[in-house]
C-alpha cells in the first residue's frame, strides 16, 4: 500500500477509510472488520461520530496486529481547552481500546483550540500521539497554531474533491511539510460526482469508476483520502486503484472540474459556527 512520510518522519497509508455517517454501532463494527479485511490499515474515526467504541471492537476481533494499524480521531468542540483534551483523549483510548493513537486530530477550528494543541503537544512528547493535526483548519487559523506553538501539525484534514481541491491552503501546507487529509473524497455525492462526464470519460480508459478516479487523482497528488461505505464490495473497488495511473492530460481535465469553494461545509460561515457550537456529544 502507498504511504507518505509525515513532517515528523512517521509514515502513514494514503488510502484509508472513514466511519463518519455510521452511528448505528452493530453496522459501524461489521463496515470496519469488512474494510480491514479488504486491506485497510488507516481507519479514521472521532469522538463526534460517536462510534469510537465500534471501532475498538471492531479492532480487537480483527486478526491485524495494532502495529500495523495507523489509527486516526478527533477532539470535539466541546472539549477544547488544554485539560479537556487530556480527558476526552483517555476516553477516546478507552473506546478504541488501545494505548495511543497514530494521529490525534483538533476536530474544528473553534474554541480553545490553542489550549488543545498545547495538551496535545504533551501527549505527543509523552508518546501517546504518533502524530498531531487539525481538521477544517484554513489558512489563517492554521498559520496562527504553527506560529502560536512549538510542534507543526502534521496534516490537515480538509473537504478535499475534485469540486474542492484546496488548491491554495495546499501551497501553505507545503510550505511548513504538512500533509492533506481529504475528507469527503466523493463530495457526499453531491453535483454527480458519481456520473460526472469529466470523470467518467476519463474513468472509460482504464476501465474504471468515477470514483476510483477520483481517489486516484487524490493518490497521485499526495492526498491521504478516507472513503466511507457500509458495502464490502463497494470498498474493495474503492480500495482497487493501484493498477493503473492517470495521465497528466488526465489530471489537466480534473484541475478544471474545481469551484475553489467547499461544497459541503462553509466552515467560516456563521450559522455553521453556530450549528457546531451547539452540537454536544457523548462518548
Amino acid at each position: 500500500m502507498a504511504q507518505i512520510k509525515l513532517n515528523n518522519g512517521l509514515m502513514m497509508p494514503l488510502q484509508g477509510y472513514g466511519v463518519f455517517q455510521i452511528p448505528d454501532q452493530q453496522q459501524c463494527e461489521r463496515a470496519v472488520l469488512d474494510a480491514l479485511a479488504t486491506g485497510y490499515r488507516l481507519i479514521d474515526t472521532a469522538a463526534a461520530y460517536g462510534n469510537e467504541g465500534a471501532v475498538g471492537r471492531a479492532i480487537q476481533r480483527s486478526n491485524v496486529d495494532r502495529a500495523d494499524l495507523f489509527i486516526s480521531s478527533k477532539v470535539w468542540i466541546q472539549d477544547a481547552g488544554y485539560d479537556q483534551t487530556l480527558a476526552s483523549f483517555n476516553r477516546t483510548l478507552a473506546n478504541l481500546q488501545t494505548d495511543y493513537l497514530d494521529l490525534y486530530l483538533i476536530h474544528m477550528p473553534y474554541g480553545d483550540y490553542q489550549g488543545s494543541w498545547r495538551a496535545m503537544e504533551d501527549l505527543y512528547a509523552a508518546g501517546k500521539i504518533k502524530a498531531i493535526g487539525v481538521c477544517n483548519f484554513e489558512a489563517d487559523r492554521l498559520l496562527d497554531l504553527i506560529l502560536s506553538n512549538h510542534v507543526v501539525p502534521a496534516v490537515d484534514q480538509m473537504e478535499t474533491h475534485p469540486f474542492t481541491q484546496q488548491k491554495a491552503l495546499r501551497s501553505v501546507l507545503q510550505q511548513y511539510g504538512i500533509k492533506l487529509m481529504a475528507w469527503a473524497p466523493f463530495a457526499e455525492g453531491q453535483r454527480g460526482l458519481f456520473t460526472q462526464p469529466v470523470l467518467k470519460a476519463i474513468g472509460d480508459q482504464y476501465g474504471k469508476t468515477p470514483a476510483q478516479v477520483t481517489l486516484r487523482w487524490l493518490l497521485q497528488n499526495d492526498i491521504v483520502a478516507i472513503p466511507k461505505s457500509v458495502h464490502a464490495d463497494r470498498m474493495a473497488q474503492n480500495f482497487a486503484i493501484n493498477d493503473f495511473t492517470l495521465s497528466p492530460a488526465d489530471m489537466v481535465q480534473i484541475a478544471t472540474l474545481d469551484t475553489e469553494q467547499p461544497v459541503i461545509l462553509q466552515i467560516r460561515a456563521l450559522p455553521e459556527v453556530f450549528r457546531l457550537h451547539g452540537m454536544t456529544i457523548t462518548q
